[in-house]
């Protein structure tokens, strides 16, 4: 039988979701945790993957289980007792077998926090810029990813992806408090190292250091060296999945 596992959990200690050859991972702990609690070996799969350090208000995973779980509510507050601290399970549900939690998904949402003044409540999740920004420039070329299918300049190199074709709906940023903002984006899917890789472009444009002109030249060329440099991780939030 097949469950939806929604979870969250702060990146910061993890080289990011999925299983590796050498260190710590949420997907790896995860599927620790449920071998563990329900005495059976299961696979892990999720919504997609999240780099070192990037961390997730929501997450989604499916397992297959041999059997029906009893009481879901129940295998929930277990998981988060048994889960390190930074990582919550939200819930646990029953789904139809069709239902995947990566395929499925018609929807991904993230946000990319700065800010430019000091701050050490922020210093953890955001990132700290020091000089100007043309925020009106940077959304109107935000508005223009939308026009775009191929995403192939914002691709991490070597990724062993099949397609670099993305659609993106929503693409803004957005001053949640004085000196601080976010960037906020959804499409039906993200490839490697995207979010960061645009987020470094657009601040590019913000500092007047590319043109419009120049970044749609950017993205129709589809080169990864013609964009600007990725940013840090820590900022980086997958706020959501949608089904």
């Amino acid at each position: 039988m097949r469950y939806f596992i929604t979870l969250s959990y702060d990146g910061t200690r993890y080289h990011g979701w999925q299983i590796q050859p050498e260190g710590v991972t949420v997907q790896q702990l995860l599927q620790d945790a449920l071998a563990t609690l329900l005495r059976q070996h299961v696979t892990v799969v999720g919504a997609g993957r999240t780099d070192a350090g990037v961390h997730a208000r929501q997450m989604v995973a499916h397992i297959d289980v041999d059997g029906e779980i009893n009481d879901v509510d129940q295998l929930t507050y277990k998981l988060n007792r048994f889960l390190p601290y930074d990582i919550s399970i939200q819930n646990v549900r029953l789904v139809s077998d069709d239902m995947h939690a990566r395929f499925s998904a018609v929807r991904r949402r993230y946000r990319y926090f700065i800010h430019t003044e000091k701050d050490p409540f922020k210093k953890k999740y955001s990132c700290e810029l020091h000089y100007e920004l043309d925020y009106e420039l940077m959304n109107v070329a935000a508005a223009q990813l939308k026009t775009y299918s191929d995403f192939g300049a914002f691709c991490k190199s070597h990724s062993d992806v099949k397609t670099t074709v993305c659609t993106v709906t929503k693409a803004h940023w957005v001053e949640y408090e004085p000196n601080a903002w976010y960037f906020e984006i959804e499409a039906n899917r993200f490839l490697r190292n995207m979010v960061r890789a645009v987020v470094g472009t657009l601040i590019e444009i913000g500092r007047h250091r590319m043109s419009l002109s120049q970044f749609d030249q950017v993205v129709r060329e589809g080169r990864r060296t013609g964009a600007g440099e990725s940013m840090p991780a820590n900022a980086l939030f997958l706020e959501c999945v949608e089904y």
